[in-house]
């Protein structure tokens, strides 16, 4: 991985062209050899009649929605899933012609208009929702049909139409003009547990909507049902379609997960180092005094903090790595920087490089181990780096 030439990604929010990758204080790297394996060790996990969704909402997870889209159809991927008419469009503006699922509510004329000018596919998650669209959409004058995909809330309580109100809900869709049903889908509140009992209740709910429909004499073109953790854990969960996030980047939902396919992190975040220099014993670091020298102490300044996205909440609880080994971090984390304890480097240079997240050698630190000392998850670490930080793809 360090000895790769990396070169920056079109996602990034910087001037790299003017401040070169090697200048920055501190980036975020793509690899996006590891996110071609982790989409192409899923395609082959899955059976042929069932197609990937890489979902790539929230800048894919801060890892570059355009790369990550782009690279991940090139890998095998045939759906993108994003959560909002702007991240659609995005990619649409990029070049990308594979169909995108938006997987939140959209109501305004002006979104609906987007959808259908950018060929998106939106989510219907009521019959009165599914009514909104119709009329904006002939009041629009819109020619063809656009595709839609029905949202069932069968345990999630969050977006969708009560799974048992579903028959009705598919049958006033197929009435109204303007609207093509494309998949009925819902999602997962528990696959990620061990325990299986309430995902198995919403796969029953989810399936006895489906015979409701069916039984009516409506074809369904499309079903899916599962997400990251849902499709390592149930092959009988992936129907036509499963929309994974979290496994596409190359982590795992859950521990007792992490041994069904092989997969390869994508993300590392790496800052330099701005500033060496003694301490002595007795000396408080950072603000509030949260550390103090019990000895004399070589110290690093490292140009990156909360306002890029490292917790302030891992103050003296995390470490980082400098030349393969594991390093403490020392004082309150501040907006722009923090600091290390060094003293086993007695050679270190400003301009070093600190890796974050990643790794170095034999040791390795994930946005897992972040999230369990911050009672989070993994989910939460990625998408919070800033986009001051630029991302780095890495060949």
């Amino acid at each position: 991985m360090l000895s790769r030439k990396p070169r920056p990604s079109v996602d990034s929010n910087q001037e790299c062209d003017t401040y070169a990758w090697f200048s920055q204080r501190a980036w975020v790297e793509i690899d996006l050899e590891a996110l071609s394996y982790n989409v192409k060790q899923l395609v082959q996990f899955l059976s042929p009649r069932t197609q990937l969704m890489a979902v790539v909402k929230a800048d894919a997870y801060g890892h570059g929605a355009v790369t990550v889209a782009q690279t991940a159809l090139e890998s095998g991927a045939s759906w993108l899933g994003v959560a909002t008419v702007p991240e659609g469009i995005q990619l649409r503006e990029a070049g990308i012609n594979a169909p995108i699922l938006i997987l939140g509510a959209t109501h305004t004329i002006e979104q609906i208009h987007a959808i259908a000018q950018w060929k998106l596919q939106p989510t219907l998650c009521s019959p009165k929702h599914a009514l909104i669209f119709s009329n904006i959409l002939e009041s629009i004058k819109h020619d063809s049909p656009i595709p839609v995909h029905i949202k069932l809330d069968t345990g999630m309580s969050r977006l969708g139409t009560n799974w048992q109100q579903a028959a009705e809900f598919v049958q006033l869709v197929q009435r109204l003009p303007h609207l093509e049903m494309k998949s009925i889908y819902s999602h997962l509140a528990t696959a990620d547990s061990p325990d299986a009992t309430v995902m198995q209740e919403q796969h029953r709910r989810f399936s006895e909507a489906i015979a409701q429909i069916k039984a009516m004499g409506i074809k369904i073109p499309c079903l899916h049902l599962a997400n990251s953790a849902a499709t390592l854990a149930d092959s009988a969960l992936h129907y036509d379609i499963v929309r994974v996030g979290l496994a596409v980047y190359g982590l795992y939902p859950a521990t007792h997960l992490q041994n069904v396919i092989d997969l390869k992190p994508v993300l590392q975040l790496k800052a330099r180092v701005t500033q060496v220099k003694t301490i002595a014993a007795g000396t408080g670091v950072s603000y509030g005094h949260q550390f103090i020298a019990p000895h004399e102490i070589r110290l690093a300044v490292v140009g990156i903090g909360y306002a890029d996205g490292v917790p302030r909440n891992l103050s003296n609880n995390m470490e980082v790595l400098i030349r393969g080994q594991r390093v403490q971090q020392i004082g309150t984390i501040t907006m722009d920087q923090l600091m290390l304890d060094v003293s086993a480097f007695g050679d270190l240079q400003e301009g070093e490089v600190v890796t974050l997240l990643g790794q170095q050698g034999n040791e390795q630190i994930s946005a897992n181990d972040w999230a369990e000392k911050l009672n989070t998850i993994s989910w939460e670490i990625l998408c919070g780096f800033k986009h001051r930080l630029p991302r780095v793809a890495v060949m």
